[in-house]
């Protein structure tokens, strides 16, 4: 817990769940974007984009989150296929958001929130470059807030391994198949939602509790 204050500190801001169990559920304007909200678009990759998607979706100013692939150079793959390290390709999610009631600094600090980004091509059990830590940025404006605040957050001392996150361009998103999309809520009586994304997503809840969309 700490380590998330370290970090809200240092940025210096205030900001503006997901499974079938107590009052959890996917906020319901999810999947309808008002034409007349001015949006942007950022892409994380913190491990699972089960977990991920679980724990971003909550934010108020978050309109959509997506899962999918990113990073590599195989078109159009497959999960199956990006389960094989062999694609370039990492488990991403990708997040349409309402700068007005959001910034992409206040992103940044959700996304190292919501997973260990000491650990080097993988996030628990979860082994391999497809469960890479990064970020890709979609201008050079995210670019330089993503390198200022992973500067930071190092040099806070919040982490005593180096924070390995990846800083890259953006390039292409490859949207999941539908079954991974909205996982945690849709599947949430499976082990591996009950056992690792639902303790992430309580601790992330915890830190975020202010900031949550409306139930």
């Amino acid at each position: 817990m700490l380590k998330q204050w370290i970090f809200t500190g240092l940025l210096g801001i205030s900001l503006s769940a997901c499974a079938q169990h107590g009052n959890d559920k996917v906020p319901k304007d999810m999947n309808n974007i008002p034409n007349n909200i001015k949006t942007e678009t950022a892409t994380f990759g913190g491990g699972c984009f089960w977990c991920t998607e679980a724990q971003l979706q909550q934010l108020q100013g978050v309109l959509k989150v997506e899962s999918g692939f990113s990073g590599g150079t195989v078109p159009n793959p497959s999960y199956e296929a990006v389960c094989t390290g062999e694609t370039g390709h990492a488990e991403v999610v990708q997040v349409t958001y309402d700068p007005s009631k959001l910034t992409y600094a206040e992103l940044l600090q959700a996304f190292w929130t919501s997973h260990d980004p000491t650990q080097l091509n993988r996030q628990g059990n979860d082994v391999g470059t497809q469960y890479r830590s990064v970020i890709f940025y979609h201008n050079e404006e995210q670019h330089k807030e993503a390198e200022f605040y992973k500067k930071k957050l190092q040099e806070s001392g919040a982490y005593t391994d180096p924070i390995v996150t990846e800083i890259a361009p953006f390039t292409k998103f490859y949207k999941a198949e539908d079954y991974h999309q909205n996982y945690y809520a849709n599947n949430g009586s499976q082990p591996y939602c009950m056992f690792v994304i639902r303790p992430k997503l309580e601790k992330f809840k915890k830190v975020f509790k202010e900031h949550l969309k409306q139930q």
